[in-house]
């Protein structure tokens, strides 16, 4: 949770101290782990402590600690990026600097927290939000870590972290999710649902409406970058994933259940496209974020405890999960047919209702796969109805949908 807090000149001062020593160390610390090619924090911290002791005689000894891990985590990261090839640099660069806290650096009480500095230790006095009360009084703890940066016109911002002491997690069952461009399908009891997003209306409204803006018109300009913020569509997106994946988490939680996921390989979007001619059917699978909503939920559920677990996502919509056969779509119309017949048993099967039970199945569920439906229209009635994510959200709690 961030907290800001404006301080007097001489508290800031003291910080402002901490703040230029800590970034020294953690540069150093960094270019060690590069030269030795380690982001482990024990070699780092076993390379430079002695150094960096003589270097910073005033500096309490837990920020040496502290810089070493931050660098380590820095280091691991830009190992992840070079990898992917999403690396720009040679090195990680110190641009921001948040300075890492142990329980030796500061303590909390809800009058005052305390930070040790290089002389003594400086007293804030933060204004806590509703969100700090309502988690505080629902028996959410402090973490013995924390974290402070150093803002502009004496402000301190501090990140307080909550934790609790959670039971430990029995599943009795799996709750298999399907993520898709506009939709979101879940298997909730036996019954799949399908929940709509808008994701395509919210993609190509701003593509339209970004076309119109920037016509004839450089986006350097000033009123040009205005008007295409205001478009949103980013935040649009991120309060729906959000929004999803509470819901999902939440059923889950409920149920006591495990999340089941698609193991999606690294640049989905990108390999979806591949062999796609549609410009427009491209445009709206790239900005999909198929992974940045697998993530989503993924971070909730660590946040209630719930257990995610990631399956091959190969032919889980084209294999029938009774008998094994290849799901045969007849063209429909439309980019991708929605219902198939099963080459073996004949029955119907819809795309994303069979998804749903080839996750489970890769999950290891071993309950038994009702066989598909026998209608004719798409979506078959006996399976799903799509249903707006603003009605499910307004509604105490996940429900079967009816037509």
């Amino acid at each position: 949770m961030k907290l800001r807090v404006k301080v007097d000149y001489s508290t800031y001062s003291a910080l402002k101290e901490v703040e230029k020593e800590y970034r020294e160390v953690l540069e150093d610390a960094i270019n060690y782990g590069l030269s030795n090619k380690t982001t482990s924090f024990t070699r780092i911290k076993a390379g430079v402590y002695k150094t960096e002791r003589e270097k910073h005689k005033d500096l309490p000894s837990h920020y040496i600690y502290t810089a070493c891990e931050d660098a380590s985590e820095r280091l691991d990261s830009f190992e992840k990026l070079k990898k992917r090839g999403r690396s720009y640099t040679e090195k990680p660069s110190v641009r921001r600097v948040t300075i890492h806290l142990d329980d030796h650096l500061w303590k909390f009480s809800l009058d005052t927290i305390s930070i040790s500095t290089k002389r003594s230790r400086v007293f804030i006095s933060p204004t806590f939000p509703k969100i700090f009360w309502r988690y505080y009084n629902k028996g959410w703890l402090i973490a013995s870590e924390a974290r402070f940066r150093l803002m502009k016109g004496n402000v301190v911002e501090f990140y307080v972290i909550f934790k609790r002491d959670v039971k430990p997690y029995e599943p009795k069952g799996f709750i298999p999710v399907d993520l898709n461009e506009n939709s979101v399908s879940v298997l909730v009891d036996g019954k799949p649902m399908l929940l709509e997003t808008n994701t395509r209306r919210i993609t190509l409204g701003y593509e339209y409406r970004r076309k119109l803006t920037i016509t004839g018109k450089s986006t350097k300009d000033r009123e040009v970058r205005r008007k295409l913020k205001r478009l949103r569509e980013r935040d649009k997106k991120v309060d729906i994933r959000r929004k999803l994946a509470k819901l999902i988490v939440k059923e889950a939680f409920e149920s006591r259940s495990v999340i089941v996921l698609e193991d999606l390989p690294r640049r989905t979007p990108e390999h979806m496209i591949k062999d796609i001619k549609d410009k427009q059917l491209r445009l709206r699978i790239y900005r999909s974020a198929f992974s940045s909503m697998k993530n989503a939920i993924i971070e909730k559920a660590r946040e209630f405890g719930v257990p995610v677990v990631l399956v091959n996502p190969s032919y889980t919509s084209t294999v029938c999960p009774v008998h094994g056969a290849k799901i045969v779509y007849q063209l429909d119309g439309g980019d991708a047919p929605r219902v198939g017949v099963c080459e073996k048993g004949k029955e119907k099967w819809h795309r994303d209702v069979v998804a749903l039970y080839n996750l489970a199945k890769r999950a290891g569920d071993v309950s038994p796969v009702p066989l598909g439906s026998n209608e004719s229209h798409d979506p078959p009635i006996r399976w799903l109805r799509a249903k707006s994510l603003h009605s499910i959200m307004n509604e105490h709690k996940m429900i079967e949908m009816k037509v």
